[in-house]
Formats: C-alpha cells, structure tokens, sequence
C-alpha cells in the first residue's frame, strides 16, 4: 500500500513537468526557425474563370 502511494505521488509530481516540456516544445516549434523545404514558387497567377455572380 505505502508503495503504491510512493508512486502515485511520483507521478502525480512529474505531471507538471511533462505539461511544461509539452508547452515549450509547442512554443518552440512555433516561434523556432523554419524547417520547411518548399521550393521558391514566387507569386502564382490565377488560371480560372472570374465568378459572374457575388456571393456574399
């Protein structure tokens, strides 16, 4: 019994830890360097028909 209190209290501890690493991973990942590999497309021009009517 005294062992299973050990360790629920041991997680119940590291809980706010992992939610800290969860967060500055996400802050990371958003506000880091890009990552991405697209290749430069530059601007593309509009291949379709205009609409004729407004829908809005």
């Amino acid at each position: 019994m005294l062992t299973r209190m050990r360790s629920s209290w041991k997680t119940v501890k590291a809980i706010p830890n992992k939610v800290g690493q969860f967060v500055a991973r996400a802050i990371s990942r958003i506000f880091g360097l890009n990552d991405d590999n697209y290749p430069a497309t530059g601007a593309q021009p509009f291949e379709g028909e205009p609409a004729k009517e407004k829908h809005f």
